[in-house]
């Protein structure tokens, strides 16, 4: 491990515990908690009930561990849904408020085809503004900005966006036309537009461009609009492209065929923090021929994170995915992610959140087994869901979020510890 990264990484026993994730750990100025099953704490079993119970459960959950570090529920800045049907959503909204004071925070929904546990119908992770920091980073005031603009859809459950230190997290965009609330017109080369066209709006509200995004996850309803989708989203970069994860969805709100959610760099801070001068603000973008090649970038660092993108199966030589076997192909895509994190000189214990997309759940015991191997110390946050197909027919995709100690300019290094 980088010897100046000091991660802050923790377990509480007023949440479920897993032997396979860490419930937060904290880089800087953030928590990044796993995902929250509805499971009861004291006896590790789902709660009795439907989906409110369970919504309420995993709510709670996520309230214990940001309790337990000395944080509150308004502390969020993001957090993702996974429902097995969406429908459901409107049940979950009937108590989701009630867990927040004031903003709420950015918020992503999707329909997945599987969760960890057969009988769970919801799962939820979050991202924690942490103002204490860690070891050597000097603590700062817990002040979010959370901000919306008319230019694009309102939605009473979410913010459309909250900075807090040095990263913006929107929430999700659907295609909604925001004049009229409604779906636009048309198929998924109209709506990812739309959705790309209020990104564009919000971060236009806030004094940013597309350009200072550095990570996009799309939700799709057809794999076979990925290359669509693709080639739509390269249209809204430059001589940049921010890293990129594909998700299949079960299902959108609202019925939709694709939902963007995006992180942007955020130069200018929120107090007590120092804005930076946008144009010394320095997104690192890399690529390694170690990893296998797409059209947006393995790695993409700001300030004190990297953020990678997802990566298949794939022979990094061949293009190709390595075979039909789930331990290979598992094998695969972490040693891809080793290959980018080494690239950019770090290590695998320097991840701080890990997302792995599984085309059968009931691979997850073989994907433990080999996921284990890759981590010396205490295992990141993670989430996990199943889904009912990964891009080039793979049966696993992972990204990853990785701590950056070095930062990037105008940042101050984290220094290291003597």
């Amino acid at each position: 491990m980088n010897n100046c990264i000091i991660k802050n990484s923790r377990n509480t026993n007023s949440a479920p515990k897993n032997h396979l994730s860490t419930q937060t750990v904290a880089f800087s100025h953030y928590n990044n908690i796993s995902a929250q099953l509805p499971l009861d704490p004291k006896t590790g079993n789902i709660v009795i009930g439907g989906i409110k119970e369970q919504a309420k459960q995993c709510l709670s959950n996520i309230k214990s561990i940001v309790e337990s570090i000395g944080h509150v529920m308004d502390d969020l800045v993001k957090i993702n849904i996974f429902v097995k049907e969406i429908e459901d959503i409107k049940i979950i909204d009937e108590i989701y408020t009630s867990f927040f004071d004031n903003s709420l925070p950015t918020r992503t929904v999707v329909a997945v085809a599987a969760l960890p546990i057969s009988d769970a119908l919801v799962q939820m992770d979050a991202l924690l503004s942490n103002g204490e920091g860690t070891t050597p980073q000097k603590p700062c005031a817990l002040l979010k900005v959370s901000r919306n603009t008319v230019d694009a859809p309102l939605m009473n459950e979410s913010t459309q966006t909250v900075a807090f230190s040095h990263y913006n997290n929107l929430s999700a965009q659907l295609p909604i036309d925001p004049l009229t609330g409604k779906l636009i017109d048309g198929g998924v080369e109209e709506q990812t537009k739309q959705c790309f066209n209020n990104i564009k709006a919000i971060l236009k509200s806030i004094g940013h461009v597309t350009a200072d995004i550095v990570k996009t996850t799309i939700y799709i309803k057809n794999i076979r609009d990925v290359d669509t989708v693709n080639d739509i989203c390269n249209q809204f970069f430059y001589d940049y492209i921010p890293a990129r994860t594909i998700v299949k969805a079960t299902d959108l709100p609202m019925e939709a065929l694709v939902q963007i959610d995006v992180v942007v760099s955020h130069g200018d801070g929120t107090p007590p923090q120092l804005p930076e001068d946008s144009r010394f603000i320095v997104i690192e973008a890399s690529n390694t021929d170690k990893a296998p090649k797409s059209s947006y970038s393995h790695t993409v660092a700001f300030s004190h994170y990297n953020h990678l993108s997802g990566q298949l199966p794939i022979i990094p030589e061949t293009g190709k995915i390595i075979s039909d076997n789930i331990t290979e192909q598992t094998e695969q895509c972490f040693n891809n992610i080793k290959s980018i994190i080494e690239s950019v000189e770090h290590v695998m214990d320097d991840i701080v959140k890990v997302n792995i997309q599984l085309k059968n759940i009931d691979d997850l015991d073989i994907v433990n087994e080999i996921y284990v191997q890759y981590f010396k110390n205490a295992l990141p946050a993670r989430t996990i869901i199943g889904v009912s197909s990964i891009p080039m027919r793979a049966l696993i995709q992972v990204d990853a979020v990785v701590s950056n100690c070095e930062g990037t300019p105008p940042q101050n290094k984290c220094y290291k510890l003597t």
